[in-house]
């Protein structure tokens, strides 16, 4: 189903397009779970920390070609909602070529320079093997995990935030039976669960592509036609070389902070491994929700509709921070349960960890909430610079702090620096927009 976001109930549309989005991200994060859960017990707390570990590697490279993918999406919208529809399908033509083009050459360096990237995480001796192992397989599926990100945030601009759904749920089903199968069938280890994510990946962005190829031939046909544009050029560098700045930026800062975390040993690491899937779990439905608003505010922006995106704003900060508020609560009354899915019962030095991490950081999802919503508000608005400038105060700040406080008092430290470096990006993003509205 498209959804024509310039008209209606802001509330009830923003929901009903969001809600395929959460559910996708959800089902995405079940089947990472699953690979976690099934590493965990089956293979042990070195397989665990390997296995965690890649996940902020992937959700690093990852960043970049989706925050590629995110900006030219903020752009098929604008287009959309102004009914210019040549130059939609040339912004598409020009932004799938460059995303490839960059996914290639990303997927080039990361085989490259492996070694360096393990000594760069500081990831100790009794984890490297199994995680080298891993991700020598795993680095095989960026190609098609650029191809899924790129047709499903088309689609999501275009309106049709169902498709891609039904594609990650086939994918997800496939990917948990192919886990099992490789890893206690086969008993193949930590290569198999890596195996069977490649092959879902696969299979979904192969899917999701004929679809688009077949159902939405108004955009991607007549390729070959389509003339070299240097303006529609630049308003895709403009909007995705931001965005995906962005997001680069914010994982990366994730990423030196998985490097502090594996420098406190193998414990800490498979705690932070199991808590960050907890975290991850559940925020993901403000995340989905920051994109729907993207996508709502991006819709209204080109077809000129201040009054109705200023409405929005209130509406959707309303209804994320009641959200973020609930999952809160219950993150921090049932952390020991959550991390026991994960950790055996006798581990008990990694479930207290993991319980810290959570009922530090899991008090303050409302931040992380309102944050989201920011970026997709200044992507939407063509100002996406602003999205970086609140990415490196939230991370910078992060990362400082962790390195700071963690030197002082250990790893809680780290949680700590979490939550602060989202409250102070969160204010002034705020302060920032009211200049907007004006």
């Amino acid at each position: 189903m498209y959804y024509n976001l310039t008209r209606g109930s802001i509330s009830k549309s923003l929901f009903f397009f969001a809600l395929p989005m959460m559910a996708g991200n959800l089902l995405q994060q079940f089947y990472n779970i699953a690979d976690t859960l099934i590493v965990g017990r089956v293979l042990g707390k070195n397989a665990l920390a390997a296995v965690g570990s890649v996940y902020t590697i992937m959700t690093f490279l990852t960043s970049v070609f989706l925050g590629l993918s995110m900006g030219a999406g903020a752009l098929f919208s604008i287009y959309l909602g102004k009914k210019k529809m040549e130059n939609l399908r040339s912004a598409v033509y020009h932004a799938f070529l460059l995303i490839m083009i960059v996914t290639i050459l990303l997927n080039g360096v990361v085989y490259l320079f492996l070694n360096p990237i393990l000594a760069f995480l500081r990831v100790p001796a009794e984890v490297w093997n199994p995680m080298k192992d891993y991700l020598l397989i795993i680095f095989g599926g960026l190609i098609a995990t650029s191809l899924y990100n790129f047709f499903a945030c088309m689609l999501r601009a275009l309106g049709n935030s169902a498709v891609p759904l039904y594609f990650l749920a086939v994918s997800a089903i496939i990917n948990i039976i192919l886990d099992l199968l490789f890893i206690i069938g086969f008993h193949w280890g930590i290569r198999g669960a890596a195996a069977a994510t490649i092959t879902a990946q696969y299979i979904s962005a192969i899917g999701i592509t004929i679809y688009v190829l077949c159902r939405c031939q108004n955009v991607v046909t007549g390729w070959g036609h389509i003339q070299w544009n240097k303006y529609i050029l630049k308003e895709i560098l403009n909007l995705s070389t931001l965005t995906c700045l962005q997001q680069s930026v914010m994982n990366f800062g994730i990423l030196m902070v998985q490097g502090l975390v594996n420098s406190f040993g193998a414990t800490i690491m498979a705690a932070f491994a199991a808590a960050v899937k907890i975290d991850t779990f559940a925020y993901l439905p403000v995340q989905d929700f920051g994109n729907a608003f993207s996508t709502f505010t991006a819709q209204n922006y080109g077809a000129g509709n201040h009054s109705r995106i200023r409405t929005g704003i209130r509406q959707a900060f309303i209804m994320s921070i009641s959200f973020s508020i609930v999952i809160s609560l219950i993150v921090f009354l049932f952390a020991a349960p959550l991390m026991k899915i994960f950790i055996a019962p006798s581990e008990h030095a990694v479930i207290a960890a993991g319980v810290q991490y959570l009922r530090i950081e899991g008090s303050f999802y409302c931040g992380i909430g309102c944050l989201f919503l920011l970026y997709g508000y200044y992507r939407a608005i063509n100002q996406a610079e602003m999205s970086v400038v609140l990415t490196v105060i939230s991370l910078g700040l992060r990362v400082l702090l962790a390195y700071i406080l963690s030197s002082v008092i250990g790893v809680t430290g780290i949680w700590i620096a979490i939550p602060i470096g989202w409250l102070l990006a969160d204010a002034v993003g705020l302060l920032y927009m009211k200049k907007t509205l004006n």
